[in-house]
């Protein structure tokens, strides 16, 4: 079965939006400074997408379609996550308070417990290392 116009139109379209963006645009690439802090960028993306058609009557049905598609990104840098020196921040580029926002500020203390969850786990290890070792 042959697709309608509008279903390949849409198809190309919303391929052409996924070539454009993926996961790096929102949790950017890591970038080590010389001093070893890692600093990796957070951005905001807001999409919108729209597509309509119509088939005109005529002899040849399959020949009068028209129709259109388009889409609007917004790609805002929000934050940077800072890793260094034994310690995570967030640095805001700008005071929101959108639910973006609120999970942007609440990465540092997932950060913080995630890291703070390992180290408890390595130091059971240890310890319990170092008593099967023990007569």
């Amino acid at each position: 079965m042959e697709l309608h116009p509008l279903s390949s139109m849409m198809g190309t379209s919303l391929e052409k939006i996924r070539e454009m963006i993926d996961v790096n645009t929102i949790i950017g690439d890591a970038i080590t400074t010389p001093d070893g802090t890692v600093i990796i960028p957070v951005s905001k993306v807001s999409l919108g997408f729209a597509s309509g058609g119509t088939d005109f009557s005529g002899k040849a049905p399959e020949k009068n379609f028209g129709g259109g598609s388009g889409a609007g990104i917004t790609i805002s840098p929000i934050a940077f996550i800072v890793v260094g020196n034994g310690d995570v921040r967030l640095i805001q580029v700008s005071a929101g308070d959108g639910a973006g926002d609120k999970l942007a500020n609440i990465v540092p203390e997932m950060f913080d417990k995630i890291v703070a969850l390992f180290s408890k786990k390595d130091k059971e290890k240890e310890n319990k290392n170092k008593e099967d070792k023990e007569p």
